[in-house]
């Protein structure tokens, strides 16, 4: 238990150095996860406190638009607001160049359309999620249509992957906010992540994956030694 509560606590302080980039005015981007969960409490303080004002968020995921609501944190459609100043998010894996692998809470699709609209993309992290190489501890996500979706996974083998198909505690298959069918692809640790995501990318039934390359701009990475900020170099 008390391991359970330290990883929180760092959780915690990774979010709150995240949520202290924010300005009033921003438009930003609420990422999915236990981390951002604990970002979006910080934001909704702030703005009780009138330490924030015209704040307002695109949420990532229908869970996070839930929560956003009941802190009564102010919401916009990527529509109105397609440009993003700042998005504060979690990630699964973290590699030495900043790549990601996100989707571990199935929100990849609309984490990466939030992610490109971005200026600013700030990942925030304990320090279990950093890796010598993505792969090394996470399978990949793959989110897919439903039609065929054994012949997709029959085409993510021949490029390597071993797919798994996401199911919930029942049984049954996962279903993302999309409707769509989630595969956990693991391909051990990636030499060359960004040749895997575009033979990914290469069949039709695929939708996105999780494989984030180039998108993030720092790292909040929080131990038992205190928070370090890394940078894109």
């Amino acid at each position: 238990m008390s391991t359970e509560i330290d990883l929180n606590t760092l959780k915690a302080r990774a979010a709150e150095r995240a949520v202290a980039m924010v300005e009033s005015g921003m438009v930003l981007g609420l990422g999915s996860g236990s981390t951002a969960l604990f970002a979006l409490r910080y934001l909704s303080a702030l703005i009780r406190e009138g330490k924030l004002r015209d704040v307002v968020g695109v949420p990532t995921s229908v869970r996070v638009e839930q929560e956003a609501t009941r802190l009564e944190i102010p919401l916009v459609s990527l529509d109105d607001r397609p440009v993003i100043d700042l998005t504060i998010d979690g990630a699964d894996e973290v590699d030495p160049d900043l790549n990601l692998i996100k989707g571990g809470g199935g929100a990849l699709l609309r984490e990466k359309i939030v992610a490109q609209a971005s200026r600013r993309e700030v990942i925030v992290i304990d320090e279990s999620k950093l890796s010598p190489r993505l792969g090394t501890n996470w399978a990949v996500p793959v989110e897919i249509v439903p039609f065929g979706w054994s012949s997709t996974a029959r085409y993510l083998e021949s490029i390597g992957a071993v797919p798994k198909l996401r199911t919930n505690a029942d049984g049954t298959p996962y279903r993302t906010d999309q409707d769509n069918l989630i595969l956990d692809c693991t391909f051990g640790p990636m030499a060359n992540p960004s040749e895997i995501a575009t033979k990914i990318k290469a069949r039709a039934g695929v939708v996105e994956h999780g494989l984030f390359l180039g998108l993030a701009t720092e790292i909040i990475v929080a131990s038992a030694n205190g928070i370090r900020r890394i940078t894109r170099a």
